[in-house]
């Protein structure tokens, strides 16, 4: 192992040195002179949101099973070190060994929201790798990228060897025993990266060829290489009850985001909310098995000393074995000191029960996720919520003491009036009026009603694709016509409004709509100093907005554009399962105002029933 690659000067100069030293309680420790693949695990964004992530957890696990592999982490540093590593020439090292990342055979790197992609650049740059695919050689890391951004992973093309489309639980095994061999025979990176292209699931970008129209539109996304696949299919773990899941997860040295327990108890979404991504490429939704869960529970907390279990899907309340799970955690751990966490919970009789017994609701925050202010946009984006449904969901929380509520909404949806928007302030006042027809005896205090707004960005593979995009000026309008409704309520003093920034969910469009040609702006912003884009404290619109300018791309070509239903679209050689006609029928009963009934309820058709497995009820119909 390495000496420290952080002298003790260096670390008692920075915030947070225990960012960067590794040891936590559940590290793996491993001999290198056993070892035939070093695996560098990176989140790109601080250390307590990267440690806070359960996907890394997971494939840390999994890969640190393999006797012939160890797997290590790295995240981006800080400010105040990246500072000190550029200066004092310190490359990028991993915790486990604090051993150089570029010394490794392969940089996975995860790829989870939009505004970390110039922290990518920084990953790179630091860890003395070219930041270009193409200029890279033998002695650089395969720097592989996975999560949810890969879904268009155009803008970031240039910078990745390979893509993984889907669940990292899936072919990385095969990936592995390939590189294995092709190391034997000594082979160029090419021939890796044909043998990778081979493989089910992965994208090599440079073997396909992209050319444009005259209007800027693609013509042509095709392989140049025989061993590339036309399509790319996603991959899935379809049986949850035989797969990873780590009984030892790493327990951070300092408070990160999550700090608790989590037990995953699905994946994928019943219902068919038409602005949800996730709700699309996660389909068909798979379940753990509770008696899964309940063994679990026990062996995490045990192997970690957590006091908190949080359990983990897009929509909790739809988990066919929750009732079951919850009472056992509820009976198991709630005396033994243990707070049970349940985000994703649709407000009914059920869950605010299970709520009253879990939460201090003297202390706590119930949470209604309406999305629009009207029914009919509500029915635009299949919401599947009536107001009848909110305002008696709040009414069961405020009969049983709760006085506070969070409620989030977009602004910006297709199809979207003034009276929607207006309608966001009516919603908020008539749940404070709810409030207000308790006795006032009965009464747990004042009623808080927080309404935040954020903005909307039409993601790929929802049928929302092609819609167009808001500008930042036209966002901020909109927050101020329902502020302005805000303070016109009887109930004014009793509402509270907050929105997003406009300038950084107009930057997340242009990242999550671009094509290849997106990635110059990308690499002129680092080039120009950006870092930390997700942080509204480093963030600098301005430093973006001179990378647009100085490459020559109008952005308004990614997202104020609305997109032809016969257009390429950048992430169109990926299949998710989901039709692209499916999304194209969702978009007409969008304009139609149709709601589609949830999966549970009736089979649409979407196409996700050829992966075979999971809870999927295209055969009920």
């Amino acid at each position: 192992m390495n000496q420290l690659a952080l002298s003790d000067e260096i670390l008692l100069s920075i915030e947070k040195p225990a960012r960067y030293i590794g040891n936590e309680v559940n590290m793996v420790r491993k001999d290198l002179k056993n070892i035939d693949i070093r695996f560098a695990m990176c989140f790109p964004d601080v250390y307590e949101i990267g440690m806070s992530h359960l996907g890394i957890q997971i494939l840390y696990d999994m890969f640190n099973k393999r006797e012939d592999v160890y797997c290590e982490r790295v995240y981006s540093p800080w400010t105040d070190l990246d500072r000190i590593m550029r200066k004092e020439q310190i490359p990028l090292f991993a915790l486990e060994s604090q051993d150089p990342v570029k010394e490794f055979d392969f940089l996975g790197i995860t790829i989870q929201y939009e505004m970390c992609y110039t922290n990518i650049l920084q990953i790179l740059d630091l860890s003395r790798i070219p930041l270009k695919a193409c200029d890279r050689d033998e002695s650089c890391p395969i720097v592989i990228g996975g999560g949810p951004c890969t879904y268009n992973p155009e803008p970031l093309a240039p910078f990745f060897d390979i893509f993984y489309i889907g669940e990292g639980e899936t072919v990385y095994s095969e990936l592995l025993d390939k590189y294995k061999e092709w190391k034997k025979t000594g082979g160029t990176r090419k021939e890796f990266l044909e043998l990778a292209a081979n493989i089910e699931g992965l994208y090599v970008p440079a073997f396909y060829d992209v050319t444009y129209k005259e209007d800027g539109t693609i013509a042509s996304f095709l392989p140049n290489n025989p061993n590339a696949k036309e399509t790319i299919k996603k991959q899935l773990v379809l049986d949850m009850g035989h797969t990873f899941y780590p009984e030892k997860p790493l327990v951070p040295f300092i408070k990160v985001t999550q700090d608790r327990v989590v037990l995953e108890i699905q994946r994928g979404c019943i219902r068919g909310c038409r602005f949800c991504q996730a709700g699309s490429v996660y389909k068909p939704v798979r379940e753990r098995n509770p008696e899964f869960l309940k063994d679990m529970a026990y062996k995490m907390l045990k192997n970690t000393g957590h006091e908190e279990i949080s359990l983990s899907s897009l929509s909790s309340s739809d988990y066919s074995g929750l009732e079951e799970l919850v009472n056992f955690l509820i009976e198991e751990f709630k005396g033994k000191g243990v707070n049970i966490s349940l985000p994703s919970l649709r407000i009914d009789a059920f869950s605010l029960d299970v709520m009253s017994k879990v939460q201090d609701i003297r202390k706590s925050s119930l949470t209604f996720a309406p999305e629009a202010g009207s029914q009919r946009l509500r029915n635009v984006i299949n919401k599947g919520l009536t107001e009848e449904v909110i305002l008696n969901g709040a009414k069961l929380a405020f009969d049983g003491g709760w006085n506070r509520v969070k409620l989030y909404f977009m602004l910006g949806l297709p199809t979207e009036t003034v009276e929607d928007m207006e309608g966001i302030a009516l919603l908020s006042e008539k749940i404070a009026e709810l409030y207000y027809q308790i006795p006032k005896e009965e009464r747990n205090g004042k009623v808080q009603i927080v309404a935040s707004t954020s903005f909307f960005v039409p993601k790929p593979f929802t049928p929302f694709q092609w819609a167009s995009m808001n500008t930042k000026e036209e966002f901020l309008n909109k927050a101020k016509i329902v502020n302005t409704k805000m303070k016109e309520m009887l109930n004014k003093k009793s509402l509270k409004y907050n929105w997003h920034e406009a300038d950084v969910t107009v930057l997340e469009g242009l990242l999550a709509r671009g094509d290849r040609r997106v990635a110059d702006i990308i690499l002129k912003a680092y080039e120009n100093g950006c870092i930390y884009d997700a942080w509204s404290e480093t963030f600098d619109n301005d430093k973006w907005e001179q990378a647009i300018r100085q490459t020559g791309i109008n952005p308004d070509f990614y997202t104020v554009r609305e997109r032809s239903t016969e257009e390429i679209l950048p992430w169109d050689f990926i299949d998710i399962g989901v039709t692209k006609d499916f999304l194209k029928q969702e978009w007409q009963r969008a304009k139609e105002e149709t709601v589609t009934p949830n999966c549970r309820m009736q089979c649409a058709g979407c196409g996700a029933m050829k992966f075979g497995g999971g809870v999927c009820f295209e055969n009920k119909n």
